[in-house]
């Protein structure tokens, strides 16, 4: 992987980290003001919580691989 693959990379870590923080503090207001009452909204925020969450996890991985080697 060239460095400037590397930089492309870790770019795009830092930015799905911030995409999954925004996706957990919805989950976090949801969780601290709307519920019970708000329960309906749990299955989309929990969804795209995970999703967001496992799509910066796998580039995390490919990161932390291309780093190694």
């Amino acid at each position: 992987m060239t460095e400037e693959e590397l930089k492309d990379l870790d770019r795009e870590v830092k930015k799905l980290k911030r995409v999954a923080s925004e996706w957990a503090g919805r989950l976090h207001d949801l969780v601290e003001d709307r519920l019970p009452a708000g329960w309906q909204e749990l299955p989309e925020i929990s969804q795209g919580t995970l999703g967001a969450c496992q799509a910066w996890a796998a580039a995390n991985a490919r990161l932390q691989a291309a780093q190694k080697g």
